[in-house]
């Protein structure tokens, strides 16, 4: 077989072979170094958005803690008195109770009070 042009033409190929090869090859080590790069960048900067919503859901909860509603407390209300020109109504007149006689109203649940 024979073998085509010189042998300066054919190391000038081989040179140009090899340094297509190393420079695709050092291409490609960028590339999977800046894929890390990037890939690490992008899960550090998520956890922080996540620990942020986290953390700021926290503060807001305890920032804005609604009041507890009142409770209905044992103590009648007085009735409203009928002015002089007034005459009481029926229902307006308060029956009197004995100090340990059943009513139908509930039972009061105390309340707990953080100190």
């Amino acid at each position: 077989m024979a073998v085509r042009g010189s042998k300066a033409q054919r190391a000038r190929e081989e040179a140009e072979r090899a340094r297509l090869y190393s420079a695709r090859t050092a291409w490609h080590e960028r590339q999977l170094r800046r894929r890390r790069r990037d890939t690490t960048a992008a899960v550090v900067l998520g956890g922080l958005i996540v620990v942020g919503a986290i953390v700021s859901q926290t503060l807001l909860a305890q920032v804005t803690v609604p009041e507890p509603a009142p409770t209905p407390s044992s103590t009648p209300t007085p009735p409203s008195t009928p002015g002089p020109t007034e005459s009481p109504e029926p229902s307006a007149v308060p029956t009197p109770t004995l100090p340990n006689a059943p009513t139908d109203a509930p039972t009061p649940v105390p309340t707990q009070t953080l100190d």
